[in-house]
């Protein structure tokens, strides 16, 4: 199960946008472009309060130069992480192009607003399952789960705009550093990383594959 990559592909200093924010804009328009599924798909990694990391696939929704976006249930487990330990990885596999993405640093709760008016955003049925499901927490089978999703469409039968849980809402990952990978032959692959020093500017690091 060895796949070599291509030789004609490459990452040089010479290429590099001159800040992450807009070279990651240019590889994720990319892997749009090119019709990858789910570009914004993205592994989260996160560690409890003793340093024990879980990791899950979740859809990035909004990415500016104060970081990367996502929202969950605030008492899942990945949210209950995050505010026990508010430190956070991102992984964007963009395999057939050959290309990974990873993002670390700090996570902090979106403010409220934003996460109000990305809800309203959502599909009817989305907004209900955010109500419905208690994310992470172990349930006795798929009827339950029916049940709790009945349940809200009744209660909120007559609510033309339905409101966001206050146990649900948004994350953002301020990076540390930005690492954009292109693989190459032989693995001798290119990884060119944005990180923050210690007196703010952010500089450029080749580091081995």
């Amino acid at each position: 199960m060895r796949n070599e990559y291509a030789a004609d592909l490459g990452l040089s200093e010479v290429d590099l946008a001159a800040d992450w924010y807009t070279q990651f804009d240019r590889w994720f328009a990319d892997a749009v472009a090119a019709g990858l599924p789910e570009p914004n798909a993205m592994v989260v990694g996160t560690a409890d309060a003793a340093g024990r990391p879980s990791g899950r696939t979740v859809l990035l929704k909004g990415y500016d130069p104060e970081g990367f976006v996502f929202y969950t249930n605030y008492t899942s487990r990945k949210g209950g992480e995050a505010t026990a330990n508010p430190h956070a990885s991102l992984v964007f596999p963009w395999f057939p192009m050959q290309r990974q993405v990873v993002v670390a640093g700090p996570v902090e709760r979106v403010d409220r607003a934003e996460t109000e008016a990305y809800f309203a955003s959502r599909p009817r049925g989305s907004q209900l399952g955010a109500w419905a499901s208690a994310q992470s927490r172990v349930i006795p089978d798929r009827a339950a789960l029916d049940e709790a999703y009945q349940a809200v469409v009744a209660r909120f039968a007559d609510v033309a705009q339905i409101p966001a849980p206050p146990h649900w809402g948004g994350f953002r990952v301020r990076p540390e550093s930005v690492e954009f990978w292109q693989g190459r032959v032989s693995r001798l692959h290119d990884r060119l990383r944005f990180r923050r020093a210690d007196g703010g500017d952010w500089i450029v690091e080749r580091l081995a594959p």
